[in-house]
Order: C-alpha cells, then structure tokens, then sequence
C-alpha cells in the first residue's frame, strides 16, 4: 500500500514539473542575438581579439535561463559553451591569418534557437619564419637537413624552400613546423632559406623568406678512384692482362685493411654499359684478351649519392679474323648437293700461321665437322642454323649464323574457277599450287600459248587471272596453268582446266496447239527454247501477270503449262520466260488466245433467240391485228355511196372504196370483185356504228337481176386500188331517198351473209 502511494507521488511530482517545464517554454522567447568583434574587424597579425556574443530574451518567469552559446568560424563550430549569463566571449590571443573568416554565433534556449549575424574578421600579416639546419658542413653527397619554422602560425600551411634563390623543395604539412632533406652532390658553398603560406587563405599571401643559411659541401677525397693495366695496354689477342681498380689514397693494396674503406663503399670495373666487377674494396681482374675486348675500362666509386670514376684504355690486336661460313649456290632445292666453307685469314703472322687455326662446324649447337669444308644432300631433315668456330692459341671465334633451309620445289598447281562460267560472259580462275617455296611465277596458258603471267611473293596470296569469254563450252578445257619456282629449273603444269559451263538459254518459243479454245476446256501452253544449260526455269505469263503456280524447272529444253477449265476472262496475250543458272531470262513473242462460249451456252443462246422472235411474232401479230381492226373501223366509216339525180343522158356514176388487203382478210379470196360493192365493208354492228353525216348515200337504180352486170377479178393479186371512188346518179330521185336506200340495201346484203 506503501508502495503504490510513493509511486503515486512520483507521478504527481512528475506532471507538475513537466506542466511547469511548459509553462516556461511557453514563457521565453530570444528577441536579438548580436556578435561583436574587437577592437576592429580588420586587425595586425598578433593582435588580441575579442569575440562578443550577446542574447537579450524576453521571459516572463523570475527564475534564470541556460544559454548555449556556439561560435562558428567558414560555418564550422569552433566554440560552444553553457552558461547562465546572456553574454559570452571568445578571445583570440594574438590572432594570425589561420583566425581569418566569417563569424557567426547561435543561442539555443530549451526548444528556442537564433543565429547572430555575420560578421567577417580579417588579419592581415604573416610571420617570418626561421630555418636551421642541422649541418652548414657536409661531404660531397651527403644530405642536408633543414627544419623551417612558424611558431606563431596555426592551421595548414605550405612550406617552400630554397637554393640560392631557386626553389627546390615544397611541403604542404599541418603543423607549424617541417623538417625535410636536402641532396647536394656540387663541390660548392650554397645559401638556403625557407617561406611559407596559409593553404586556407591564400590570399593572404606568401611570408617573407626566412633567415639566409649557409652550407659547404666538402670533396669526397675518400672515394677517388684509380685504375691500372697491366702488362702493358696494347696488346695481341691471346695475351693474358690485368686490371686494377682502387683508392688513389691507398697505393699498398696487400697491406691495406679492409677496414679503412668506408663501409657503403662501392667500387665497379665496367665496360660500356656491362659491369665485369663489382666489389666493397679494391681487387684485380684478370683474363685472355680478344679483339672485342678492345674499348675504354671504369673504375667507378660510388659511396651514397656521390659517384666518382677513373678510366683507361686498351687495345687489342687480332690474332686471326672472325670466321666467315659461307654456302655454294647460294640457293638450293630439295635433292640437290650443297657445300658450306669456313675461313678465317691470318692477322698477327708473328705468332701463328694459317695452319694453326683449327675449325669446328656445328648445326643448331651439335658438332657435325671438324674440316673447313662440309658437303651434304639438301633435305628437310638438313635445313637448320650453321656456324663454324675458328681456335688458334687459346683464342676462340665464332662465326655469324648462317640460316640453311632448302627451297621446296613447286607441286603440280591446281587451276580452278572463281565464279560461274557462262558462255559469252568473262569469268575468272585461280591457279595455285600447294607446295613451293616463294615467289612462285604463275603462267595462263590457252591451247599451250601463255596468255598472262603472275608471281606470288607472300604466302597469303593467290593467282587470280581474269578471262574474257569463251564461244563454247568445250573451249575450257583448252586452259592450263605452269607454275615455276624462281632460280629452279623445271616448272609444273595443271591439268586443263575442267569445270561446268553454262550455256544461256536461247530465245523461247511459245506454242499454244490452237489460239482458240473453248471456254471450260484446258489450255495447254508449251514453251521450247533451242539451247540452254540444264536445269531451266520456265514461266508463263497472262496479259504480263505470271500465272500462279506456272514456275517450273525442269531438265529439258521444253515445259509444259496447263490453264484448267479456261474462262472467257482469261482470254488475252500469253508469253513465257526460260532462264537457268546463267542468270539471263529471256521472253517469247506474245500469242493471243481467244475464248468461246461453251456449246451449252451457245445451245442457250439459240433457245433464247427463238423464244424471242416468236414472242416478237407474237407481239407483231397482235399488234398488227389490231391495227387492222382499226383500220377496218376506219375504212368503214369512210365508204360511202353518194347518188344524185343525172341528168339525161349522164353515165351512172359509182363510188367506192377498195382495199384489197382488208378485203382479203375479212372475205379469205384477194381482190375478188363479183359482190355489190356496198357489201364489201358492210358487217354487222359495223355499219350499225357508222353514222358520218358528210358522206351521202344514194339508192341505186332497180336493175333486172337477171341482167347483172360482170365483175372482172383480178389477175394480180398484188395489185391494190387504195381509193377508188365509183359515183351513180340516179335522176329523178331524192337524196333523201337515195340514202335511205341504199340503208336498206345494205341491212338486206348484211342479212344474206351472215349465215356464211
């Protein structure tokens, strides 16, 4: 119970701080943060500064503040501090260029922080340096140690250092201070000094140049060295001389202990660029001279970066000349004898003759004769590298090299086609052979005449001759090739040359059995051509469009395409191409091919046509009928008999209207003429119907019927009378009577022919 009461008050202390610590955060606020430097922003190298910053803050509680203060110089912190005070300073005592730079300052107050303003401080003024050495004596090679110093100078600098004026050695170094090594090898007294800058502000320059050191470099008579030969320095080849390399200083060599010699001593014998010897004191080189060792001998001293050096000469003098191998012919093939010679003449006649040089002839380093002269068989199994070495009293020489290899005669070349050959077209061959030694001279030869001529000098090439044509295929194998080795005495030749020719196809004939074909029927179309190199390709065209599938190759000089069931559409111009591998076509002349129709369309046709002209019959009759009802109509109508009174004496007078065609119609006998003409248009309703006022009827005269007057018929049938009008006049009679009459007469002539 205890314990959760404490817990309890804990808890409750713990809230009101933190309510408090609120209210205080709440309570302060930084008004003005102010960054002062004194006495001057622009000061003298070594003058005490001050670094003022100040905060004035707003609160509302009594209780006081905790400032955190940060200095920061180029927006770097280089001071930070926690105080209770609202101000704080940061001094600079005596300030250097390194102080240089923009200064800021921040306050930070529980959650609440504020910067100052910038303000730029610069120094001006650079510290003269100072600059030892550790020796102003050193020997000829010896290093110099030289120490520049800044002591007041902070930050990075570069340190710059000189030999009479001219700079020799530069260090970029943190401190205020570096020490480096200086090599001096010139016997002579030299002035160094030494000066500085600030890396971070450059512009502030370079310092004056330290204090003036002098330093004598001493000669290094220690190590001079001397050297000796012995007999003598001229001499012959196979004497025997002696080369001593020591220390001017020390002349009793055997007495001498090792330990006076400097301990990094070095002494070399060299000549030109080998070095003989090379050892810590000195010593003696002893050997047999030969021509070669002829030339200038160092004695070189070298004892740290100091080297000093002594020569002489020597001269040898031949005893007998470098041998000389030397090869007859020079030149030689395989199978054919060969001799190598060495001799070497007499210099020095004094001390040998010529038959006291002894010679040994090796290949490829083995011992193969000990004569001056060799002979031997060329072959494979010869070829190599020779020397000959020449001995006379100790003295050896050796010969230079001599490579043998002997030459390969050339095989049987090959003459083989580049490209197609095609009869009438250039064409192009090779020729080649597969063994020989370089250069190799080719030779086209046509039917044995040599037509062109080429050498190959690198194994990588071949011969390429170009050939105009040929008229016939069987004219290439009047092509051979020769090849011949240079300095060989026989040459090769080829076999002719056999390869396929092409023959290109001639002019194509197109044949078409019939140009034309009845529609459905298959169209055969057959193309010939009179040469051509198997195999060709034939193609059939159709009004310039290739027919589908028509492309045939074929081993024969002739193709065959079908055209299937044939359309009147497909009627037009046919032509064909033949081509083979001579990649030449050629087309035929055109054939036109025409289409007709197929015997059931024409039997249709013929069907239909009948079935026209009767249905035109048909129409034509019906037509024609009814325009002769019309007209009989018409005719009917204007057939009338017009009676008037005669006078005494006058003529009858009869009129009448005939049409023999109608007439032959209605009555079935042509221009028949033995009925009254009055019946003739009269029938039934038809004169009922007729009622023209214009025309006049009249009543004929009483006749005695057995009196009747003849009616001549007609002999010619196709004799018509289109209008013949026949006038009676009765006198006596009226024309009201007349037309009655003649009515009558005519109801009565109508009633008699009706049973008819």
């Amino acid at each position: 119970m205890s314990l959760c009461l404490l817990w309890l008050g804990l808890l409750r202390i713990s809230l009101s701080a933190l309510w408090q610590a609120a209210d205080i955060h709440a309570a302060v606020t930084i008004d003005q943060v102010t960054l002062t430097v004194l006495p001057a922003n622009n000061v003298e190298s070594g003058t005490n500064v001050i670094l003022r910053c100040e905060a004035r803050v707003s609160q509302s509680l009594p209780q006081p503040l905790t400032y955190s203060f940060r200095l920061l110089q180029d927006d770097q912190v280089i001071y930070s501090k926690n105080i209770t005070d609202s101000m704080m300073e940061r001094s600079l005592s005596s300030a250097r260029v390194s102080n240089s730079g923009r200064y800021q300052c921040s306050v930070h107050i529980y959650n609440k922080h504020k910067k100052s303003n910038i303000v730029l401080l610069n120094v001006t003024g650079l510290q003269i340096p100072m600059l030892t050495v550790k020796s102003d004596i050193v020997s000829e090679g010896e290093n110099i140690i030289a120490t520049c110093r800044a002591t007041e100078e902070t930050g990075s600098l570069m340190f710059f250092f000189y030999e009479d004026d001219q700079e020799v050695r530069r260090v970029v170094i943190s401190n205020n201070s570096v020490t480096t090594t200086l090599a001096m090898q010139e016997l002579t007294q030299i002035y160094l000094q030494c000066a500085y800058m600030v890396m971070m502000h450059p512009n502030a320059g370079l310092s004056n140049k330290s204090n003036m050191v002098k330093v004598t470099v001493q000669d290094l008579n220690v190590i001079t060295p001397q050297i000796s030969i012995s007999p003598k320095a001229n001499v012959v080849e196979g004497d025997r001389v002696w080369i001593t390399c020591n220390i001017s200083q020390i002349s009793d060599l055997p007495q001498i202990p090792h330990k006076q010699y400097p301990s990094d001593l070095e002494l070399y014998l060299t000549k030109g660029n080998s070095v003989l010897r090379v050892y810590h004191t000195a010593y003696i080189y002893s050997f047999v001279v030969r021509a070669e060792d002829s030339g200038d001998y160092v004695c070189k001293a070298e004892k740290g970066s100091v080297q000093k050096k002594a020569v002489n000469q020597l001269n040898v003098t031949e005893l007998f000349s470098k041998p000389i191998l030397r090869m007859s012919p020079d030149q030689v093939f395989e199978g054919e004898r060969f001799t190598l010679t060495c001799s070497s003449n007499v210099i020095s006649s004094v001390k040998i003759g010529k038959a006291d040089i002894k010679y040994v002839l090796l290949k490829d380093g083995r011992r193969i004769s000990e004569v001056a002269k060799y002979e031997n068989t060329a072959s494979p199994a010869t070829n190599g590298q020779y020397y000959c070495m020449a001995t006379a009293k100790e003295v050896n020489k050796t010969s230079s090299p001599l490579n043998v290899k002997a030459k390969v005669p050339v095989s049987a070349p090959v003459l083989r086609a580049v490209n197609k050959v095609i009869v009438g077209k250039p064409f192009s061959v090779s020729c080649e052979a597969e063994n020989g030694t370089l250069p190799i001279t080719y030779t086209l030869l046509k039917t044995d005449f040599p037509v062109a001529h080429r050498t190959v000098v690198e194994a990588a090439n071949r011969v390429i001759f170009n050939i105009t044509s040929i008229s016939f295929p069987e004219e290439i194998y009047t092509f051979t090739c020769q090849a011949h080795n240079r300095g060989s005495s026989f040459s090769r030749y080829s076999e002719p040359l056999r390869v396929p020719v092409i023959v290109p196809v001639s002019r194509p004939v197109l044949d078409t059995k019939e140009t034309t074909v009845t529609e459905g029927s298959d169209l055969i179309l057959i193309c010939r051509i009179q040469q051509g190199t198997y195999p060709i390709t034939f193609t059939w065209y159709h009004n310039r469009v290739m027919l589908l599938s028509s492309i045939q190759e074929v081993r024969s000089l002739e193709g065959r395409h079908v055209v299937k069931a044939i359309e009147r559409d497909q009627r037009g111009d046919y032509y064909c191409e033949a081509s083979n591998y001579a990649s030449e076509t050629k087309k035929s002349y055109p054939a036109r091919i025409g289409v007709s129709l197929a015997l059931w369309k024409k039997a249709l046709i013929g069907v239909f046509c009948i079935l026209l002209l009767v249905a035109i019959v048909i129409v034509l009759t019906v037509f024609f009928k009814k325009m002769s009802h019309q007209r009989r109509e018409k005719q009917a109508t204007e057939l009338s008999v017009k009676p008037s009174r005669p006078k005494s004496g006058d003529p009858m007078r009869i009129s009448l209207t005939l049409d023999i065609e109608d007439n032959t119609a209605l009555n079935g006998t042509p221009c028949v003429m033995g009925r009254n003409v009055w019946s003739e248009h009269v029938s039934g309703s038809d004169s009922d119907d007729h009622t023209d006022e214009d025309s006049q009827l009249v009543q004929p005269q009483e006749v005695d019927p057995s009196r009747e007057v003849p009616v001549t018929q007609s002999i010619e049938p196709e004799y018509s009378v289109q209008h013949t009008e026949v006038q009676v006049s009765t006198p006596g009679v009226s024309e009201e009577a007349e037309g009655q009459a003649v009515l009558e007469y005519a109801q009565l002539n109508n009633s008699e022919q009706e049973p008819a």
